[in-house]
């Protein structure tokens, strides 16, 4: 008889440092590679930003928050206002993890982190966008009462973002 024991995962998530910029800018390469979101379709790994994310999440009303493990970014997620929408919209954005994070509970958490920070901050409603081959993401953003709307709201600059969703915080 063999036994195994599962050690527990060391997970911490904390507000993004200018020192994670280039971490969560090679996670986000990394799933959007894995779920073939590129660049020439207006994807996140076309923001040029990306690699100085820290820069953008230290605005006001704005945070980003890192996931690690053993001391390793493996993903993150944050908000910011919307772009071009009213200053009571904000939008949930680049929230991406690497495979040994999915299906934790994390971006769950890290969601809910995000909207609760917006609801302090002034905001009224949340907005994201997606794609459809994102079906977990769909289904989670669902669970936590985001709504699909027909029309994108803001100037995000997603072109190939076709599910957006809308909920009051």
């Amino acid at each position: 008889m063999t036994m195994t024991t599962e050690t527990p995962l060391r997970l911490q998530v904390r507000r993004m440092t200018a020192n994670d910029n280039a971490a969560i800018a090679q996670v986000i390469r990394e799933v959007s590679a894995e779920c073939g979101l590129t660049a020439d379709k207006g994807y996140t790994v076309s923001d040029p930003n990306l690699d100085h994310l820290f820069d953008v999440y230290s605005q006001p009303r704005c945070a980003y928050w890192v996931v690690e493990l053993d001391g390793h970014v493996v993903g993150g997620g944050g908000v910011a206002p919307l772009e071009g929408a009213d200053v009571g919209l904000c939008e949930l954005q680049k929230m991406y993890f690497l495979p040994v994070l999915r299906g934790k509970g994390l971006a769950k958490q890290l969601a809910i982190q995000a909207m609760d920070f917006a609801r302090e901050n002034g905001f009224s409603q949340c907005y994201l966008e997606t794609t459809a081959s994102l079906t977990a993401a769909i289904a989670l953003y669902e669970k936590l009462g985001f709504n699909h709307i027909t029309e994108a709201l803001g100037s995000t600059r997603h072109v190939d973002c076709e599910v957006r969703m809308l909920r009051d915080l």
